[in-house]
């Protein structure tokens, strides 16, 4: 006897199905479609990554996912080479209150950077006074303590005026300078590998600035010069994207965070 079973399932349109094979009573091999994902009982890392993105703007489907799973509110995103993000970062780097409140109500968790959006003044004091420095702390993205309470409008007026105070609280990512020529010896694509998705690719924006992403689709982060052909990807400023260049050309880009990751040869 043939028999097949699935299930339909909705979840969001982003759970990966996994296959099993079990026994029928009849003694056939039958398989299942499951419904649970590759990493359970981790959370389901497309919707991880959906609810950090959402979080920026949508409300609406925040609340969608939110009511899907509630735990979501706690989710938290590597963007590249450890440019962590939580979903309550970033409506907080964003100035989104109603949806901070929201994930707050949920579970998620306030920090320093949430607290200077909200305008809680006394709150930055104390985190100061307790850890003199943290102010140059950097939050998602590389984004400073002053741009979190600048968000916040009105409301952070008061914080934004102490952390100007402080003077080293809006210390941004900075970049060496560099010729749209210049340039163009890095832009171009690298293989680490034989596979299609083995491949990084340098490239220039819109406004002429570098930025590197993993083929086929990977997120595409801001790279900042250093100097001696060596950048760092956008929040992640340990990490080295160091560059071999011969004749004018690169050839070979290598990954370095501590211990070379991956180096891989322009194609």
């Amino acid at each position: 006897m043939n028999t097949q079973i699935s299930r339909r399932i909705f979840l969001a349109g982003a759970t990966a199905l996994s296959t099993l094979r079990i026994q029928s009573f009849a003694g056939n091999s039958l398989e299942v479609q499951s419904p649970v994902h590759l990493e359970f009982p981790a959370q389901n890392p497309e919707l991880v990554r959906e609810m950090v993105g959402v979080s920026h703007g949508n409300i609406a489907r925040v609340e969608a996912l939110l009511e899907l799973h509630p735990a979501l509110a706690k989710a938290t995103w590597d963007w590249g080479y450890g440019d962590w993000e939580t979903a309550l970062g970033a409506a907080s780097h964003t100035g989104n209150r109603e949806i901070a409140l929201l994930l707050i109500a949920n579970g998620a968790r306030p920090d320093l950077f949430t607290f200077a959006m909200f305008g809680q003044l006394e709150v930055v004091k104390a985190y100061v006074n307790a850890s003199p420095g943290i102010q140059r702390i950097k939050g998602p993205h590389g984004l400073t303590l002053h741009h979190h309470a600048r968000v916040g409008g009105p409301e952070s007026s008061a914080v934004l005026d102490y952390l100007e105070t402080l003077g080293d609280a809006n210390l941004t990512q900075s970049s060496e300078p560099l010729t749209q020529d210049e340039k163009q010896i890095y832009v171009g694509e690298y293989s680490f590998g034989v596979g299609p998705s083995d491949r990084l690719i340098i490239n220039l924006d819109k406004n002429g600035f570098l930025g590197i992403k993993r083929l086929p689709s990977g997120t595409n982060r801001a790279i900042f010069y250093l100097g001696n052909h060596e950048f760092y990807p956008t929040g992640a400023p340990a990490v080295r994207l160091r560059f071999d260049v011969r004749n004018g050309s690169a050839s070979e880009l290598s990954v370095i965070d501590g211990s070379p990751i991956v180096t891989a040869a322009r194609v």
